[in-house]
């Protein structure tokens, strides 16, 4: 290749990377509005927003693709947790985190901080953002899910179970606790489907329910918890 020849490639193969740059980063900037919901940011919102900075929730938390990580990654724990887990947690922090190696500061804060940090967390929570983090993601198994199956000491519907903490309210065996039925039991008055579709809305099916909802989850994922638990009572002879 001539000299001449190589500098119309580099400078062809530059000016067409800029003008893709361009248009790309315009692009993006006018989907903003769109993609973060900006109709749903009021007083509230931005009230939680100052909080969070206030009280250097960065500090510990990523949110966004920003922060320490030491503790976990906030972008979608409104999806995650529910907004009454996080109030909890914000409330009485030595009391949710008292079996956690993770520590979370007393931070004495007031109801109308703690709330408007919820509808925060809740505003980012809708942000549309390709479906990060990945580990939140309800098209792959988390992590110590994946790890878990790997081993074999599970079928999948058994590892959601454990995934999703629901021995912290229902016993199975020797194991749980009793805040809620014995998932032997359940299956006894309800089927699989029934279960599943439960899991995705509890206050459709049962209101004043204290269960939190599972949206979270696929279907199938929520499908494959209901098989799971009416084959338990079918297992014990309904």
């Amino acid at each position: 290749m001539s000299n001449q020849a190589a500098k119309w490639v580099f400078w062809l193969g530059t000016l067409s990377s800029l003008v893709l740059f361009v248009v790309l980063t315009v692009d993006t900037h006018g989907q903003f509005a769109a993609l973060t919901h900006a109709d749903k940011l009021d007083e509230t919102v931005v009230a939680g927003k100052r909080a969070f900075q206030k009280y250097n929730c960065n500090d510990c938390h990523t949110i966004l693709g920003f922060g320490g990580y030491y503790a976990p990654d906030l972008t979608r724990v409104h999806t995650r947790l529910g907004a009454d887990a996080i109030r909890r947690r914000l409330e009485q922090p030595e009391v949710a985190f008292a079996d956690s190696y993770r520590k979370m500061p007393q931070q004495d804060l007031q109801p109308a901080e703690i709330a408007s940090i919820v509808a925060y967390l809740g505003w980012v929570d809708g942000i549309e953002n390709h479906d990060w983090p990945p580990h939140d993601s309800t098209a792959r198994w988390k992590r110590s899910t994946e790890r878990m199956l790997a081993a074999a000491t599970m079928s999948p519907a058994a590892a959601l179970v454990e995934q999703e903490s629901c021995l912290n309210c229902h016993a199975l065996g020797d194991r749980g606790e009793k805040k809620g039925p014995r998932l032997e039991h359940i299956g006894s008055t309800r089927d699989a489907a029934w279960i599943g579709a439960y899991l995705g809305d509890p206050q459709k099916y049962a209101p004043g329910s204290e269960m939190p909802d599972y949206r979270h989850l696929s279907a199938g994922q929520r499908q494959m918890i209901g098989e799971f638990v009416a084959a338990l009572a079918a297992a014990r002879g309904r």
